[in-house]
């Protein structure tokens, strides 16, 4: 279930709270008239199952709810009400099923940012990835893709292509680019600093390295890896299992190569720099393709199940 909080303009109300009412799949309507300061209006809480919040939100905005008064939207973790088990029986569609749509955009648009904060993560998981590759670490390379925060703008730059968005496309590409490029120089330029201190050494990148030579040497399986983690990664984020993210990061190689070409890059090692770099676009392409198609399927299928 979710729990709406809306504000709505006293001369709104009567049309929103008809069209909560109208809306198979809601509950325990509340209306408070002027409770609301800022923007001045009236107070209206409801509960609406999963499956139907998307339609009820996109029938809010279409009201100019979002733009005269406010729609905020929380799941809800627990209620214990015979009235809202009759609403999400009565709901069409399951709702782990459902995507919610400007709920999905939402998060995408923040998590495909250019911030600060994004190039540190992105920076520092690339460079914990190449102490990874010069050591041949396979726990400091799983570290690393755990830390690694670039699965946000590939959604977001799913979503965008989804919802034929052209502002959040750009953003999302821009925050992927400019992202792994600075990652990747800031990299170089630790590797050369660990290589004058006498921790890393061209001998060692150029080693076998059993446990990391895959890095560099792309296949048709890491085409394959990368769409399984993108059906996963998509399902994960429009079905609330936020958790499912981190066996998603884990198992693409999108941080390690960049952090291999990168140290690559500094000791002039072409050919590894050519293959990581193959592999990280195969990854970075792979999982764009299956979160798209993802998000195209769940919603013809979904488009099926209204009624």
């Amino acid at each position: 279930m979710l729990h709406l909080r809306l504000i709505v303009p006293a001369d709104l109300t009567e049309q929103v709270v008809r069209t909560v009412e109208q809306t198979v799949g809601t509950t325990h309507l509340v209306v408070v008239p002027g409770a609301a300061r800022e923007p001045v209006g009236d107070l209206v809480l409801c509960d609406v199952a999963r499956e139907a919040g998307d339609g009820l939100i996109a029938a809010l905005r279409g009201l100019g709810l979002d733009e005269r008064g406010s729609i905020a939207a929380d799941e809800i973790g627990l209620s214990l009400s015979r009235s809202a088990d009759k609403a999400e029986d009565d709901a069409p569609g399951e709702g782990a099923d459902a995507v919610l749509w400007e709920q999905l955009a939402d998060a995408t648009h923040e998590e495909s940012t250019l911030s600060v904060t994004y190039l540190a993560f992105l920076t520092l998981a690339t460079m914990i990835a190449a102490c990874g590759v010069v050591l041949d670490n396979a726990i400091l390379i799983v570290g690393a893709m755990a830390v690694g925060p670039e699965f946000g703008p590939l959604a977001g730059l799913c979503t965008a292509v989804v919802r034929r968005s052209a502002r959040l496309a750009l953003r999302a590409f821009v925050a992927v680019v400019a992202g792994f490029a600075a990652a990747m120089v800031l990299t170089t330029g630790f590797s050369l600093l660990m290589n004058a201190l006498g921790l890393f050494s061209e001998s060692m990148l150029k080693a076998d390295r059993p446990d990391t030579s895959f890095i560099y040497a792309p296949d048709l399986f890491s085409f394959v890896v990368a769409i399984l983690a993108g059906v996963a990664g998509m399902l994960s984020l429009t079905s609330a299992k936020s958790g499912a993210l981190v066996g998603v990061a884990i198992s693409v190689t999108t941080i390690p190569a960049a952090a291999n070409a990168a140290v690559a890059l500094g000791y002039g090692d072409l050919d590894q720099v050519r293959g990581s770099s193959g592999q990280l676009l195969i990854n970075l392409g792979g999982i764009v393709l299956a979160g798209t198609l993802t998000l195209l399927i769940q919603k013809a299928l979904w488009k099926r199940t209204r009624p």
